[in-house]
Order: structure tokens, then sequence, then C-alpha cells
């Protein structure tokens, strides 16, 4: 199959998940994930998802039948990955779904701002990874392992606010790389441009290239980002 699916052909699946009450707040939701990522965060729990040709998994025409079969039951589906952008099928794929009566949501991680902005008015919610204080080029590529994509984040993250619809700011944190000062600067930055919504995800302790740091992040960490914004959530595995 060529790196790049077409419409006909669908999104290339890499796994889905059938039921999530967290991909989509407040809304009842399954997650399809599609492949291919060129960032490798050395926490990153969907490793399996990096690679584009990697073996997929349901094929979308099987998915959308699944899917119609799930009318009543679910509220949304959520595309993430991976990093869903980087399929050429992705809009259309979401037109599909909106077709079958389900809202649509989108989990990235904003490394490609055009596509993103293609795809948003397709879109009813979006999840935008922040991994790095929005001034700090050397962290996000020490994050990433890719020089340059802080100015990506910036530009996605511009275009979600343009865009107007319901977002959320997210940011899955390390203790070994991304300390409680840097935190609060990443928030600090991202709080600065009118974020309102902000989840800060705790990076799973397994298949990490470093143990997590007990405590972490501080309780007065955690305390002063509530104060940052309207509405703050703190997830951890």
């Amino acid at each position: 199959m060529p790196a790049t699916a077409t419409a006909h052909a669908g999104p290339r699946i890499g796994g889905l998940t059938p039921f999530t009450s967290i991909d989509y707040p407040g809304k009842l939701s399954a997650v399809v994930y599609l492949l291919g990522c060129p960032w490798r965060c050395a926490y990153c729990h969907n490793q399996h998802l990096q690679a584009r040709d990697a073996p997929a998994g349901p094929a979308w025409p099987a998915l959308k039948t699944w899917l119609r079969g799930r009318r009543g039951l679910l509220d949304a589906v959520v595309f993430s990955g991976g990093e869903p952008t980087l399929d050429a099928a992705l809009g259309p794929a979401m037109d599909e779904v909106r077709e079958l009566g389900f809202a649509t949501g989108l989990h990235s991680a904003g490394m490609y701002p055009r596509r993103l902005r293609a795809v948003l008015s397709r879109t009813d919610w979006v999840g935008l990874d922040v991994k790095a204080p929005l001034d700090d080029d050397a962290l996000h590529e020490r994050i990433t392992g890719v020089a340059g994509g802080i100015d990506a984040v910036r530009e996605s993250l511009r275009a979600v606010r343009e865009a107007g619809i319901a977002h959320e700011v997210r940011t899955t944190a390390h203790s070994s790389l991304l300390d409680d000062a840097a935190l609060l600067r990443l928030a600090g930055s991202v709080a600065s441009l009118g974020i309102q919504r902000y989840a800060l995800q705790l990076a799973r302790a397994t298949g990490t290239t470093a143990p997590r740091a007990l405590n972490y992040p501080a309780r007065s960490t955690v305390a002063r980002l509530r104060t940052m914004f309207a509405h703050f959530t703190l997830r951890a595995d």
C-alpha cells in the first residue's frame, strides 16, 4: 500500500478503542488510531503506531460498518495516532463519520499546521498536544527528537483558536524531560494565549526510557496549574 492512503481506500488504521469516556470530554466515543508519526518522544506509549508501513488494523470499510451499528450508543469518533493529520484520507473519513451522525474529535501534536487547518471545518473538538514551552525550541527538540517542531505547534495552536471550535490543550509530561519549572513555563506560555482548558497527562510508568520520579509533579505545581486555567484536569495512570 502506498505511504499516503487515498480517500477511496480510507485512512490507514493501526487500532481501535471501541468505547471511552475520556478521549473526547463529555462524550462517549470510539477512538480510531491512524498510523504514522515522524516524532520519537521517549515516553510515547503508542510506538507501534509510529511507522507508516506498520501492520494495519481494521480496514476503513469494515470499521464504517461497525460504526453504523454503534449509532445511538456512541456520541463521537475521535481520530488519534500516531499523528492523524499525516494521513491524506483523514478529511474524507471525518466527513463519512459525520454523515453517520457522530461528532468528530481529533488528537494532534500540531506538527502539520496546514493539514490541520484543512480538516478543522470537519472537526467538532480538538485535543492539541503541546510538549514544551512555546518559546523553547531546544527542549521541544529534546523531547521529540526532531528540530524545528515548536514553530509548527505554535501555528497549529493559532489555527485551532482562530477556527473557534471547542478544544483542549494537553501536555504529556515525564519527569526526566519536563521538570516542574519547565512544566510551569509551558503552562504559562499556553495560558498567556487565553487557553481555558488544559490537561496534564502523566506519562505512563512503563515503556519509557527512564522511570518517572515519585511525587511528580509537586503538589505546589499542580496547585499553581489549577489557578492558571478555568478548566484544569490531571490525568494519571
